[in-house]
């Protein structure tokens, strides 16, 4: 319970903790923010650790002097490209094996095909929307390689999605992150930040789902 009390503050909290490390800890606060980013989207089991808000607040502190706008950006990228090709290719690596192909029960051919379609004719865009999707982030990655979705077109998707998810969200913080109507609301900026996607990902699942039935219903 103590981690998980921990996370939540962190992640609700973000500002002040990462300010707090900035000043105690100086040039090690890059290391943290690559390993804090590579993790949450490289390893599907981390998709909890913070990310759009993390991203605005190292562009507020870079903002305020307090970080280094040219060096946090290109290493976060790299940090956020290196996550979701690791992501990738744990789905590519573990997919055939948890489902034992065609010896197993689990294993829907059929599934597997329109999933591999899907991710082959949509996949760019859902990778490149996913990175603005707290937890969809870390899933969509692992999901296109269970789908055997082709590494060089996913690797295109990859590099465009971290360049918006990363520049886009750091150059907010660092224009408007230290603006004092910003700074007042900062606690509700991030919950904006992290259920607003969210509820935009669900919200445009439940249309695709209710879509499906009626294209379905129609059909049938």
């Amino acid at each position: 319970m103590d981690i998980i009390s921990f996370l939540l503050d962190f992640i609700l909290h973000v500002d002040k903790h990462l300010e707090a490390f900035v000043l105690a800890y100086g040039a090690w606060v890059y290391a943290l923010l690559f390993l804090i980013v590579f993790v949450e989207t490289g390893l599907v089991v981390m998709p909890f650790l913070p990310g759009d808000s993390l991203l605005f607040i190292v562009g507020a502190l870079c903002g305020a002097g307090l970080m280094s706008y040219s060096l946090a950006v290109p290493l976060l990228l790299v940090a956020a490209i290196l996550g979701d090709q690791c992501n990738f290719s744990i789905g590519r690596y573990f997919g055939p094996k948890v489902f034992q192909w065609e010896n197993s029960r689990f294993f829907n051919r059929k599934a597997f095909n329109q999933a591999h379609a899907f991710y082959e004719r949509y996949g760019g865009v859902t990778i490149i929307l996913a990175r603005f999707m707290p937890f969809i982030r870390t899933f969509a990655p692992f999901v296109a390689g269970v789908a055997d979705m082709t590494r060089g077109k996913f690797t295109l998707y990859n590099v465009v999605g971290a360049v918006l998810w990363v520049v886009g969200i750091t150059a907010a913080g660092y224009f408007f992150g230290n603006l004092p109507f910003v700074r007042e609301h900062l606690d509700k900026i991030i919950w904006g930040l992290i259920f607003v996607p969210g509820l935009i990902a669900i919200f445009g699942a439940w249309r695709a789902a209710r879509a499906e039935r009626a294209r379905v219903s129609a059909s049938g």
